[in-house]
């Protein structure tokens, strides 16, 4: 080979390369699929097939002085391909060959025109490897993955070993040109140069298309077409004119078998499609009631956020938290909801006036007693018992609800001192209970601290 073919060489190595390693890296990445290691990614293929001098692209192979006087005879074609999967859409594959390509003159009067005078070529291919990448085009039927199709194209580069022999008839009997035993270090084109191997080498770069189809979990029928695009004008043999130095090219159809290596518990990477799993997955009644169940978390999560979030009268605290329910629009609340009364002149009246007890002091909306109050209770039911005297009972409320509410709760505080007393053995009859509601107030409602003075009963004679 020489230095066009080294650097062409280099250049088609680097594509590949660098097709490979991007694929490679993408494959790394985390897909919808599991990583590389739950499917087989190996496999082994038997092919055969036959050649033929022309390629779908480029027309016929040039000879002698005119266009077109070679035309296809098959030639046999054969080899083994070992292929690494790296993701579902890309692998790459090394490729051996061997065989023969076969081309006649079907103008026998032309022929004379040829350097050699031939009528007809056979090249033997002694072997040809190449470095290939695959990269797989699409599926039929991946939804079942059952009787998979996959279609796939490939682009390589390789060297291949040949020689070729020119007949001077059309049944290869009559040898006009044949240089095996002479191939040498020879300079493209120099016919004259001389060397002791059987085979001349050249590079060349596989182009091709295909179809596998999934015969099994194990095997899959692999059908293909490649164009070969050689670096030499001595596939045929020398020829003359215009066309010396016109590189040659050839074709092959072939089918074969391929083997999946590795482990029958594992999926074929060829076979895997990321959209057939994630169908699958959503078809997977386990996965579907999880998802539902989510649902239904996620439904009761957003019901709690927007139970804790309303706020039907619009001040500002949700309901869940406002104490003081349906103010008017526009109300100024404190923290809990409620009212802001701002302070006004209250004439505060003697909270001892006609009384000789501390007032008895109760919960926000409340009638029960507070322990704190039993031993002033125990304290006057004893003076009443031993004076057999009477006494009166006043209860009020601050001004939160309404005046209705609030008269019934603060005659139901009176009542329960009342009924305290009685349990300690004063008459009924000596005790008058009254409830005034929001009357009469000993500070102002407008803060908590004088609410919580409003909200009590006072010990009277």
């Amino acid at each position: 080979m020489n230095y066009s073919t080294i650097k062409k060489t280099a250049v088609a190595a680097s594509l590949v390369a660098a097709l490979g390693f991007a694929e490679t890296a993408q494959a790394q990445t985390p897909t919808v699929f599991g990583g590389r290691s739950q499917y087989r990614t190996w496999s082994i293929g038997l092919q055969g097939g036959i050649t033929t001098p022309n390629a779908l692209i480029g027309g016929n192979n040039a000879f002698g002085n005119k266009v077109g006087y070679f035309q296809n005879k098959v030639g046999e074609y054969y080899g083994i391909t070992i292929r690494k999967q790296f993701s579902h859409s890309f692998g790459i594959e090394v490729e051996g060959n061997r065989g023969h390509i076969k081309t006649y003159n079907h103008d026998l009067s032309s022929a004379t025109e040829g350097p050699f005078a031939a009528r007809s070529a056979k090249t033997e291919v002694n072997w040809a490897g190449s470095l290939n990448g695959v990269f797989q085009l699409g599926t039929i039927d991946f939804l079942r993955r059952e009787n998979a199709v996959n279609f796939y194209a490939k682009l390589g580069l390789g060297a291949m070993a040949y020689n070729p022999v020119q007949y001077a008839n059309n049944d290869f009997t009559s040898v006009v040109f044949d240089n095996k035993g002479n191939w040498g270090d020879e300079i493209l084109g120099d016919r004259d140069a001389v060397g002791d191997r059987n085979f001349r080498l050249t590079a060349y770069v596989p182009v091709g298309v295909g179809a596998k189809f999934k015969l099994s979990e194990v095997v899959a029928l692999n059908l293909g077409y490649t164009m070969n695009f050689t670096d030499d004008a001595l596939l045929y043999g020398p020829k003359g004119g215009s066309h010396t130095s016109k590189k040659d090219r050839f074709a092959n159809v072939y089918g074969g078998l391929e083997f999946t290596l590795g482990s029958r518990d594992k999926e074929n990477l060829t076979f895997t499609n990321p959209v057939a799993t994630l169908y699958d997955e959503l078809k997977d009644p386990s996965l579907r009631n999880e998802v539902e169940a989510l649902k239904q978390r996620v439904s009761t999560l957003e019901g709690t956020v927007d139970q804790l979030g309303k706020d039907s009268d619009g001040d500002g605290v949700s309901d869940k938290f406002d104490k003081c329910p349906n103010t008017p629009a526009g109300t100024v609340v404190d923290g809990s909801g409620c009212p802001i009364k701002f302070p006004e002149p209250v004439v505060q009246k003697e909270a001892t006036q006609n009384a000789y007890y501390a007032p008895i002091q109760f919960e926000f909306d409340s009638s029960v007693l507070k322990t704190e109050s039993y031993s002033t209770l125990d304290k006057l039911a004893k003076e009443l018992r031993d004076a057999n005297s009477s006494v009166t009972l006043d209860g009020y409320a601050s001004a939160e609800g309404t005046e209705e509410y609030n008269l019934n709760l603060s005659k139901d505080r009176a009542n329960a001192v009342k009924q305290y007393l009685v349990n300690a053995g004063v008459a009924a009859s000596r005790i008058n209970a009254n409830g005034y509601g929001e009357a009469n107030p000993i500070a102002s409602n407008a803060t908590e601290e004088g609410r919580v003075q409003n909200r009590r009963v006072e010990i009277k004679k």
